[in-house]
């Protein structure tokens, strides 16, 4: 199902700041079992996003009811759920208009069938050749531009490598090319800061709560190479995967073990409430 503007409609005009220039936002929401997981979460970012670029959105209540009409149509089955807000359409050049009115776009995709030992017994990465974009204003966001995240991800086609892992100009360990990254060193649960690059996941929030919650020495740092090797435990997230443990880094041939630490937090994270 596609809705734009809540209409269905599988296309959109050819002005819009989206197609153009990559001015907008959007999110990715696993819908499984007639509920759209951490939803609150997702349409909190959003609103966040949109003032960070003064995205004038003030559709919330329409998006609401487009996105019952999207649970409807899933008729109980398990899919993934796009929200894209652009700002809309507008004349050619970089200026917008103050009176452009935000295109709100739904789409439903079919839920990826990963095999279950990614869960249980780790996944293999590698390390991606492409270096993210550093911008202080667009850290965090998951904002349309996404080109960095499109390269390193077509420099392989390997199907035993179930992700990469970027790193920023500096050569800092950021993130994966569809997830955040965590390590664990002497029991300690670190992340990395993403005050550059990157983009702040549903998911590594929620694992940063529950960490707290279970009392876990949970902190953001600047994470090199060094630290990613030396590491006990790795893993992967994101919010239509959840938790994957790395069991092994390609290009280094470096092996870990599915450790307790990220076993815990798989635990926990099986109970939340979404």
């Amino acid at each position: 199902m596609i809705l734009v503007n809540g209409k269905a409609e599988d296309r959109i005009n050819i002005t819009d700041r989206g197609l153009q220039y990559g001015d907008g936002l959007f999110e990715t929401i696993a819908f499984r079992q007639g509920v759209a997981e951490f939803i609150d979460a997702h349409l909190q970012r959003l609103l966040a996003a949109c003032e960070r670029l003064k995205i004038p959105f003030s559709q919330l209540d329409l998006l609401h009811k487009e996105l019952e009409t999207v649970y409807q149509s899933c008729n109980g089955s398990d899919c993934i759920i796009k929200i894209v807000i652009t700002r809309g359409s507008g004349g050619r050049g970089y200026l917008a208009d103050s009176n452009i009115v935000p295109t709100r776009i739904i789409s439903t995709h079919t839920m990826p069938n990963y095999p279950e030992s990614y869960s249980k017994k780790g996944v293999s990465v590698r390390f991606c050749q492409h270096k993210l974009s550093e911008n202080i204003v667009l850290a965090g966001l998951k904002h349309l531009n996404r080109l960095d995240n499109v390269l390193a991800r077509n420099e392989w086609t390997d199907t035993s490598i179930a992700e990469g892992l970027m790193f920023d100009q500096s050569n800092h360990l950021i993130e994966g090319t569809m997830s955040n990254v965590f390590i664990v060193k002497s029991q300690q649960l670190i992340t990395p800061q993403l005050d550059k690059s990157g983009v702040a996941g549903i998911m590594r929030a929620q694992i940063i709560k529950m960490a707290k919650q279970q009392g876990l020495t949970i902190s953001e740092s600047t994470l090199t190479l060094d630290d990613l090797t030396n590491a006990d435990e790795v893993f992967v997230c994101n919010s239509v995967n959840g938790i994957w443990p790395v069991n092994s880094i390609d290009d280094i041939a470096k092996t870990y073990t599915v450790g307790p630490v990220t076993q815990q937090l798989q635990a926990v994270l099986s109970k939340v409430e979404h």
